[in-house]
């Protein structure tokens, strides 16, 4: 038996990435998953790619009128959550001196309103001991140059799951975090502007991992699948580093 037999998985930031793994491993384990994104023609390309019946809902979960109609389909096709992965988010670059209003509003608003009402909007939908999995990141934990603002708004995220298992728990929900480290995603690449300066920051980014190699997104999404399935049936509001030991040192 999979492990995430006829249960129902959502999953935002879906179009690449450790998302994009996730949709497929949950996929190959059974459940029914219903993706999110922002850009339709990576988020059509993204749903044919997990198959196995997966449906895509374009939208950005800054803004509640696109979760509301997220969970509007998901209300009308499945009629319940049983696994939550509220992953969309992203960051940039910025030093202390050169942060700006739309720098901050921007990865606050993904990362922080974005998880925060991706969560709460599903609340009426999600059955009780569902598993929401939130991610986070190693840069809640270290310190980075110029990284501060996206640094911050996923130390929000741990804040979250301290304080939402308590909130859930006569629903017996659990909410834990998701830590990947530096991984080979779109995302993590485009934080560099030329093809040199992205050799160069990958470098210096394996120079700080133990296992001396970024991540890989299945690598993560292995680690999701665990926090969704019932193998992580007594984890609750804790953080799982799938980080090569980055963090830990």
């Amino acid at each position: 038996m999979s492990k995430l037999d006829g249960t129902v998985a959502v999953i935002t930031g879906a179009n690449s990435g450790i998302g994009l793994a996730s949709a497929k491993r949950f996929a190959q384990e059974g459940a029914r998953v219903f993706m999110t994104g922002r850009r339709q023609r990576e988020l059509d390309a993204a749903v044919v790619e997990v198959g196995n019946g997966a449906r895509g809902v374009p939208g950005d979960v800054a803004s509640l009128a696109d979760l509301d109609r997220l969970y509007d389909v998901v209300r009308a096709e499945a009629g319940r959550i049983d696994v939550l992965l509220a992953n969309a988010g992203g960051g940039e670059f910025a030093s202390l001196s050169e942060i700006t209003e739309e720098h901050y509003e921007r990865i606050f608003a993904a990362n922080v309103k974005g998880t925060l009402f991706t969560v709460q909007k599903a609340l009426p939908l999600l059955v009780n001991g569902a598993s929401v999995i939130l991610t986070g990141s190693t840069a809640a934990s270290t310190g980075s140059p110029a990284f501060s603002v996206y640094a911050a708004s996923k130390a929000a995220i741990r804040s979250f799951a301290r304080n939402w298992i308590l909130d859930l728990a006569p629903r017996r929900i659990r909410v834990n975090v998701l830590v990947p480290g530096p991984t080979s995603t779109p995302g993590l690449h485009g934080l560099s502007s030329t093809e040199e300066a992205k050799g160069a920051f990958v470098a210096a980014m394996e120079a700080q991992i133990p296992l001396g190699r970024m991540g890989a997104p299945d690598e993560t999404a292995a680690a999701a699948l665990f926090l969704a399935s019932d193998d992580s049936s007594f984890v609750n509001g804790s953080e799982l580093f799938a980080d090569g030991g980055q963090a830990q040192i």
